[in-house]
């Protein structure tokens, strides 16, 4: 079986690699890889399209291949909240917070990615932020992240909208600094649930292999669980799949995100994410908690 990651160098992705490379998908007794399919948009239309078992990626962005959020549902949470960094070059020196300092600036933004970010300084009342692909970003085996942090060393952006490893890297490096992260309270009030990280599967598996749902569910909640008890182990899959600088990285960024690693999908959030979607024109109609959500699964999220 196969699953597809939009960048695998993601911490909020990274329980669904994890659950490969730690033999945790293996002990439910399957069979799965992971592969890394950019951008996300892209990956949920091999789901559709039946050349992928799962994508562990966005989940206001499923409509993207299941318009109207019709024939496919989430599993559970890989990570909760909406997960990435607003960062722009430490030069500029714009405070935590200040998004009216970016009219005028060039943000770099994944496909769909990007619709969160929008979504946020809408929100904020903030116009006139030019907001487009980062340079280099292009083919379907990138990881964004890493491409995100090198264009802002360089210059060719003053920021990006990306993941906590690309963060991490122009903080730490002292190029970048956050300007915003929604999931710890920063920005317009309600943006850190515009979206949330999780396992997406076919009604049609659920439908015809639901032993194979549960076993995959199961095996997330299990990695999750591994991962907030001893983050150390994520170095062990970061020597596997990410470059050296970033295997080093991976530990403490799990850490940090251990408090967000949690397979729970709330009716409140459901509501919270789709009621962004509809402001977004990504959906037209109001799906039920049931239809975006493989509740019969959800016990298994407490188990």
């Amino acid at each position: 079986m196969r699953l597809a990651i939009p960048d695998l160098v993601s911490p909020s992705y990274f329980p669904a690699l994890a659950a490969v490379e730690l033999g945790y998908f293996a002990r439910e007794g399957l069979d799965v890889t992971a592969e890394l399919i950019f951008p996300v948009d892209r990956a949920y239309a091999e789901l559709r399209d039946g050349t992928v078992d799962f994508v562990g990626g966005a989940a206001h962005a499923v409509p993207s291949a299941f318009p109207e959020w019709r024939g496919a549902r989430l599993l559970g949470a890989l990570s909760l909240g909406m997960y990435w960094f607003l960062v722009v070059r430490a030069e500029l020196g714009i405070a935590r917070g200040d998004l009216a300092a970016l009219k005028g600036r060039h943000i770099g933004a994944a496909p769909w990615v990007e619709t969160g970010l929008h979504g946020l300084l809408a929100a904020a009342g903030v116009e006139g932020v030019r907001i487009t692909p980062v340079p280099g970003a292009t083919g379907h085996s990138i990881n964004f992240g890493l491409t995100a942090a090198e264009a802002l060393r360089r210059g060719e952006i003053d920021g990006f909208w990306a993941n906590g490893m690309a963060a991490e890297l122009a903080v730490s490096t002292g190029t970048g600094t956050i300007v915003v992260d929604a999931r710890r309270g920063d920005g317009p009030l309600g943006a850190r649930d515009y979206t949330f990280a999780a396992l997406v599967t076919t009604d049609r598996l659920i439908e015809h292999t639901p032993d194979v749902a549960a076993a995959a569910t199961r095996a997330l909640v299990k990695v999750q669980r591994a991962l907030i008890a001893d983050p150390s182990l994520a170095t062990e899959v970061g020597r596997k799949r990410f470059p050296e600088h970033e295997a080093g990285l991976i530990a403490e960024l799990i850490r940090r995100d251990a408090p967000f690693y949690d397979a729970s999908i709330t009716p409140e959030a459901v509501a919270a994410m789709t009621g962004f979607c509809r402001r977004m024109d990504i959906l037209k109609r109001e799906p039920t908690y049931g239809e975006v959500v493989a509740t019969e699964f959800s016990d298994l999220w407490r188990d």
